[in-house]
């Protein structure tokens, strides 16, 4: 190599040097908005069976089209969505209403409870009323402050969901053009393996969707056998939040818990017993054997996505994790671990 072409070559080795630190700079201060697209392209993959399955529906012959599906999904969504909030919010927040104004009057009550623990029997020297009192104070300016934090939430939200639809009505051509950048050589394997992920991601919301299934219809049974109160609407949120590892079980068992102290500590017992055995029989039968069966991924390998998930991204990367664990593991599997001929891993 001549001397000006050896130049050329440091120059452009440089210069590329430079331009992947500017993309990792921006990249790290752009990972909010990076992530929402990386969550919505992969709702859009998870979903994108099911669209499928929409337009397998005939009626005399007809049957709707790829973005015709989509919009019924959508419109069944915010559908399910509206009804929810038209008969089940108004009566909750009645009675919050109500017991934001009977909360001084019942502040004895509830303290005198409180007093009749064995475990704080003995503290008589604890002003209960004062905290209780000073405790709803802090817990109003807590919510009030929250109100933009929520409101952002929210619309990160909707702009995900309108991400979502994008991609999946155009994501057949974003794919090709993605593909297009790989050499023609190893654009077939490649297109396999997605192919593969695709698959094994689709199968892993019908397995989410068992579970959430599962623990809702388990709790509304628990709920109205203990005669608890808005026990359908907690039934519901039980399987909804269910999507969301861990924190989504916090905030729906807290929610039962604070609703079931209304009435008395024996229905919080009883919330507590059932859900404690609920989640030895979820997280040691139900989860291994459901995850297993359709997304093919070890116990461990789940354990470990979510972690990673929920420490890098919080809640919304808690709910990527195990897709995104699909998809490493079918990329692995097709270009690090080594097969014998008959397919069979070394």
């Amino acid at each position: 190599m001549t001397r000006p072409q050896a130049q050329t070559a440091a120059r452009a080795n440089i210069l590329f040097a430079f331009g992947v630190a500017v993309t990792l700079v921006l990249c790290w201060y752009g990972r909010d908005v990076l992530l929402l697209l990386y969550a919505s392209a992969l709702f859009a993959v998870v979903f994108t069976p099911v669209v499928r399955g929409v337009q397998q529906i005939r009626i005399r012959g007809w049957s709707p089209g790829y973005v015709l599906s989509i919009a019924i999904i959508m419109v069944g969504i915010l559908s399910l969505l509206a009804l929810f909030c038209v008969f089940a919010v108004p009566p909750v927040l009645r009675d919050l209403q109500q017991a934001a104004r009977e909360a001084p009057l019942r502040a004895p009550e509830i303290a005198a409870r409180i007093h009749r623990l064995p475990f704080l029997r003995d503290q008589t020297n604890l002003d209960l009323q004062g905290k209780l009192q000073a405790m709803a104070t802090t817990s109003a300016g807590f919510l009030i402050s929250s109100l933009p934090n929520a409101a952002h939430i929210l619309g990160r939200f909707f702009i995900g969901i309108v991400l979502t639809i994008y991609f999946m009505i155009e994501g057949p051509d974003v794919y090709a053009w993605t593909l297009s950048l790989v050499p023609l050589n190893k654009r077939v394997r490649l297109d396999a393996a997605l192919q593969r992920a695709e698959v094994r991601m689709g199968k892993w919301l019908l397995a989410q969707g068992s579970l959430m299934l599962i623990l809702g219809v388990c709790s509304f049974a628990v709920f109205a056998a203990l005669h608890l109160r808005y026990y359908s609407v907690l039934a519901l949120l039980m399987g909804l939040f269910n999507i969301i590892p861990v924190v989504g079980a916090m905030i729906t068992v807290g929610l039962a818990l604070v609703v079931a102290a209304l009435d008395g500590w024996g229905k919080v017992v009883g919330v507590l017993v059932f859900y404690g055995i609920y989640a030895q029989v979820e997280n040691g039968f139900l989860v291994p054997k459901i995850m297993k069966s359709s997304v093919d991924l070890a116990g461990l390998a789940v354990i470990v996505a979510l972690v990673i998930g929920g420490t890098y991204a919080g809640i919304l990367g808690a709910i990527l994790a195990v897709p995104s664990a699909v998809l490493v593991s079918v990329l692995m599997d097709e270009y690090l671990v080594h097969h014998d001929r008959h397919g069979v891993p070394e």
